[in-house]
């Protein structure tokens, strides 16, 4: 009998305990991990389809797992750092539990790998650039001129700049996307907001910093870019408006300038068909949106 109750005594804890899966979503990076002798896949899709079964089954014992993104790379530098043999799943745990408070993470809900990983990508891509306007702005230091830090200004006026966007009145869900002209690529933000019993917009925190900090790198450098919004309301269409980022402000786009940049191929530059229920838009006075004697 004692046997019997420590053995459920102990699957009722492993109920409580949460887990982090070091996922390889990407081919080549699995191939990197091969050359690992403890590393026991030898085919990407085959790899998928057990980390796939593995995670429904911990969800069906009732356990919480998060998936993250495994970087062989990044594997391979903590590794070094730490002094810890890379060809050993001791130091492949270590890593993954490391990833679950630094990296890109969603947790599992049932949902099948090929929808979870899509997210996943997103949510690393969203870091990334988090991480990179970030430091980039850090970096700028104090205006040669006024002394004031560079950075630090741009973000207050980015900030100041949404919280006037999200005052202009609208209906319904809002959905903003502000782009940066940077090399060697674009920086690209998204921020959604609901409509909160009050008809005030909810952004979500995390996302209200991203796409801050990417509009306060474009701000402060003076990089091309722009800001775009799209409300959506279930009776009526959508409307979208937007503004060119320009002296280190926001310059209102036309209506009939929206309307040639949503309906044109970026790529070929073809003119494509206007999306039905769509009205494009000048945007909301948001008054004076630059700043004298800046971008630095």
């Amino acid at each position: 009998m004692g046997d019997t109750r420590s053995e459920t005594m102990r699957r009722v804890l492993r109920r409580e305990i949460a887990g982090t899966i070091g996922l390889l979503a990407d081919e080549q990076d699995f191939g990197a991990m091969r050359r690992y002798r403890t590393f026991a896949f030898d085919d990407h899709t085959t790899y998928l389809q057990q980390a796939e079964i593995l995670l429904r089954t911990l969800a069906d014992q009732g356990s919480h797992t998060t998936v993250a993104l495994f970087d062989p790379e990044d594997y391979a530098e903590y590794c070094a750092e730490l002094g810890l043999d890379p060809d050993a799943p001791a130091s492949r745990t270590r890593f993954t539990a490391r990833l679950a408070l630094t990296g890109p993470a969603v947790p599992y809900e049932g949902q099948p790998l090929s929808d979870l990983v899509p997210h996943l990508v997103d949510e690393a891509v969203r870091q990334a650039t988090w991480e990179y306007a970030a430091t980039t702005l850090a970096a700028l230091g104090p205006c040669a001129d006024c002394g004031e830090d560079i950075g630090r200004a741009a973000l207050a006026h980015a900030s100041a700049l949404l919280t006037r966007i999200l005052a202009t009145p609208a209906a319904g869900e809002r959905h903003l996307v502000c782009s940066v002209a940077t090399r060697p690529e674009p920086l690209l933000a998204v921020l959604r907001t609901d409509e909160g019993p009050g008809g005030d917009p909810l952004p979500d925190d995390t996302e209200a910093l991203e796409f801050t900090t990417v509009l306060a790198l474009g701000i402060a450098t003076g990089s091309p870019g722009g800001l775009v919004v799209r409300g959506s309301t279930p009776d009526g269409p959508d409307r979208v408006h937007g503004w060119r980022l320009r002296a280190g402000g926001l310059t209102p786009l036309t209506a009939a300038e929206v309307f040639d940049a949503y309906c044109t191929d970026a790529a070929s530059g073809d003119l494509l068909s206007p999306e039905p229920g769509v009205d494009y838009c000048a945007p909301p006075d948001l008054g004076d949106t630059g700043r004298p004697g800046h971008p630095h």
